[in-house]
């Protein structure tokens, strides 16, 4: 298929050098000859930004969770110091990878794991796992504002009816809070779509890595660059739309009928008062029609 894309392209621009044809020419050059390695990059980008969200928004909801652990002077002293000690160890870890840029991240996973702990880690494990580790520091927060967002009183309700705190947690204030920081969610894989590009600097082949090579080999770093930012444009876009769609399903029908037959509830126009004169008149009997 890309052969015959490729000799399409061919007889469209003749024989001509690469430095004869103009702008959009080059362009077109570039996409018949290195079409699929710019795809295969493209979907290197799309594996590691999805399975580092999923993976990252886990991370976080579970770090946020235990952050959000209430605790009392009523507790024992060795919980509160247990806890104490649990919640200075997660604030550690998202003021580490929240504060340190991804590049650097990489870089010492890569080059320093196998120094430090004896472990040799492939590109795609440190991409993975760099990209998993620094969008949980992220989420963790979210997912913490999140839960401190829901109305206390959902929380007093649930326990006054026989929830514990795990039970309270699952079916009362972690389906709102997912909803609510849902497009938080989609935010972070956008942004792990255009930040994988610093993985290159460990050789992990995504998009950028693959504009690189192209332009370095070509020169034509403008023209290449061109169809990468259109490539990460096209991917952005699409998945931003597949999020709200997803949002709107989220947030259900907006539609609700009005229960009238409810007869404890009295809806505008059905009440009506008791005659005059009648056994449930409230009117002062003696005032006649109530008047003094």
């Amino acid at each position: 298929m890309w052969t015959s894309f490729e000799t399409l392209i061919t007889g469209l621009l003749g024989e001509r050098t690469l430095g004869e044809l103009g702008f959009w020419e080059r362009v077109l050059y570039i996409l018949g000859k290195y079409s699929p390695s710019f795809l295969e990059g493209a979907g290197s980008t799309l594996i590691v930004a999805l399975i580092g969200t999923v993976a990252g928004c886990l991370i976080g909801f579970v770090v946020g969770i235990l952050q959000t652990i209430p605790v009392s002077k009523r507790d024992n002293l060795p919980i509160r110091g247990l806890v104490g000690a649990l919640k200075a160890v997660l604030r550690g870890y998202v003021e580490l990878f929240r504060g340190t840029p991804m590049m650097l991240q990489a870089m010492v996973f890569f080059y320093g794991a196998p120094q430090v702990l004896g472990i040799q880690l492939g590109v795609w494990e440190t991409a993975l796992w760099v990209v998993s580790i620094n969008t949980g520091a992220y989420m963790a927060e979210t997912v913490r504002g999140g839960i401190l967002s829901i109305d206390p009183g959902q929380t007093e309700g649930a326990k006054a009816i026989g929830m514990n705190h795990v039970q309270t947690m699952v079916h009362v204030i972690l389906p709102q809070t997912l909803r609510n920081i849902l497009p938080q969610i989609g935010n972070n894989l956008i942004i792990n779509v255009k930040d994988t590009c610093v993985l290159s600097v460990i050789g992990f082949t995504e998009l950028f890595f693959r504009y690189r090579s192209v332009a370095g080999s070509l020169y034509v770093y403008f023209e290449a660059a061109v169809i990468v930012l259109v490539m990460y444009l096209i991917m952005t876009v699409v998945l931003s739309r597949l999020l709200r769609l997803f949002e709107r399903k989220m947030e259900g029908n907006d539609n609700y009928d009005l229960a009238t037959t409810d007869t404890l509830a009295h809806t505008t126009g059905l009440y009506s008062y008791p005659g005059k004169g009648s056994n449930f008149d409230e009117r002062h009997k003696e005032g006649g029609d109530g008047s003094e």
